[in-house]
Formats: structure tokens, sequence, C-alpha cells
């Protein structure tokens, strides 16, 4: 199949959401009634750094492509919208190999409420796929970002860790096969949109989506604030079966990446009306200084690094 029948064909799949695309896939470019304000993001998994082949489906691929752009307007509190879609596909990729992955990110963008409203396709010799991811806020106050973390804050995060890097060392071993929930974990995250919205609504300071460890992500934002966040190791909250996989479950769910829990900080006077939104486990405290600080029980400084792509 030629590049236009290809792009023929993902198209006659795509569905349209939430009523803003006024010209969507065939033109040049997308045109789109703007609500408020705009969040806009962009991510990319390449063949080798993100994911494998040889333990991935193209569904897993499209799927995972689609949820770390959503995420990380789920980071801001921001509505999804819509995502436009890059992918560079190798000579011999196929063309039901293709669908197959645009599929899945029409899937995961259905589920979501969000439209893919263009794109581009392109011969590569290294199958990546990127998607940029449009959210919308009434104002830019209702979105959060990095920076808004306070000494006194407390510091949460929206559910377990680990679970991603577990399964990631399960494919690792050859368990390619198996349907184990660390490695679907680890195939096809989650963006938590609604707990992103429901937390900036309750009154979170600053948040960030747990991409590349807990252990990277927090020094991010403590650095953004400039403030020192202070985490208790024994406090984090370990997935079920990480200790199966690893003789450091809770060294795992630091340093692990490609959960997309969120973290976030709120004051300490604001932490009952989390509970609503979602059920956070805190799990540290912003204070004075600035950088990470992660602590073992007795309250002794632990050197651990997340995932640094560079």
């Amino acid at each position: 199949m030629g590049e236009l029948d290809l792009i023929r064909a993902f198209v006659a799949g795509l569905g349209e959401r939430g009523g803003r695309v006024l010209r969507g896939p065939g033109d040049d470019a997308a045109v789109v009634r703007a609500d408020g304000v705009q969040a806009v993001t962009t991510d990319t998994v390449v063949d080798g750094v993100h994911f494998k082949l040889a333990t991935h489906t193209p569904a897993d691929v499209g799927w995972k492509a689609m949820a770390t752009a959503l995420s990380d307007l789920a980071a801001m509190g921001a509505q999804a919208g819509e995502a436009y879609v890059a992918l560079g596909l190798p000579p011999d990729f196929g063309d039901a190999r293709a669908r197959e992955l645009v599929q899945a990110m029409e899937q995961l963008a259905e589920i979501c409420g969000v439209t893919i409203a263009g794109g581009d396709v392109t011969e590569s010799p290294t199958l990546f796929a990127t998607v940029t991811a449009t959210g919308w806020a009434d104002d830019a106050q209702a979105l959060i970002g990095r920076d808004g973390a306070h000494p006194g804050d407390l510091v949460g995060v929206t559910g377990a860790l680990g679970a991603s890097a577990a399964g990631l060392r399960l494919l690792e071993a050859g368990h390619t096969d198996d349907p184990d929930e660390l490695i679907q974990r680890h195939r096809r995250p989650w963006p938590l949109l609604g707990a992103g919205k429901a937390l900036a609504e309750a009154g979170v300071t600053a948040m960030i989506d747990v991409s590349d460890g807990i252990a990277t992500d927090a020094r991010h934002l403590a650095e953004s604030s400039g403030v020192n966040v202070s985490i208790r190791l024994g406090a984090l909250p370990v997935a079920s079966g990480v200790e199966a996989v690893t003789a450091n479950p809770a060294e795992l769910a630091a340093t692990g990446g490609d959960d997309y829990e969120l973290l976030f900080t709120c004051p300490a006077v604001k932490a009952d009306a989390m509970q609503p939104a979602v059920m956070p486990i805190w799990i540290g405290e912003v204070r004075e200084g600035s950088g990470l600080e992660l602590v073992d029980a007795a309250g002794r400084p632990v050197a651990l690094a997340g995932f640094e792509h560079l």
C-alpha cells in the first residue's frame, strides 16, 4: 500500500470527539476551535529505546505512544483535546502492522475523549511514533506546573510504583507471552487524566507524572520549585508482585520509570480535600532548601537515581 492509501486507511478508522475540530485529517493543517487556554505536549517512543518489537506488538507501541503524551496533560490537570501523530515506519514494517498501531492509538483516544486530528507518515530505518497532544482549560490558573511547591507542603502520589520496571525485567528475562499484570503495566500504561484534573481542582500546588522514576521526577519538581523535596523510601507504595522480581522492591519503586502515576504537592491543610479526588499516598514533605532527599527508615540519605534520556 502506498503512502496516500495508507493514510486514507488510517483516517477511515478515526473518530471525532469534543466538537472542537472544524477541519481534521485531509487538509494541510487541522483547524480547531479554541476553548480558554491550550496546553501542548509532544512525546516520542523509539524502537530500541522505549520499547522493543521483540517484546511489544504494534498495538502496544501505538497505545504507549498515545498514553505517554496524554499523561503529560494529566500532570497539568488539563482536559485532553486533540492529538497529532507522526509515524516513522521501516520499509518492512507492513501495512497490517501499521494499521494495528494506529488502531490502538485510536482505541485509547476514544477512551480518553481525544480526537486524532492530523499527523504525518514517513519511511524510517527505525520505528518511532511521536504524539503531540493538546489539552484545554478555562484559564491558565487552572493548570498545574512543577514550580508551585512550597515549604510545608505534603508530597503525595496517586498509586503504586515499580510495576512497569518489574514488567520490563520480566520481558527481558524472556516472559514475552506471559499475561502478567506487571508486563501489561509496562506495555500499556494508563494516562490518569481524570485524577490529574481532580487534583488540580482540589488545590495541589505542583504536579508531575512519574515517567522516569520518583528519584528523577521528584528532583525535577524540586528544582522547578526551588525547594527541597524529602521522600521516605519506606513510604513508597510498591506495586503487588514487584517483590517477586527484585530483592529491593522499594528501590525499584523509586528508580523505575513508566509508571505514569502522578506525583504532587499540596498544603497540609488541604490534604483531606484530596480524598474525594484520589486516594493519595503521602510519601514526604517539602522543605526549605534545594534538590531531592530520599531517606531510609532511620532518616539517613539514600543515593538513588531514576532514568535519564541523555
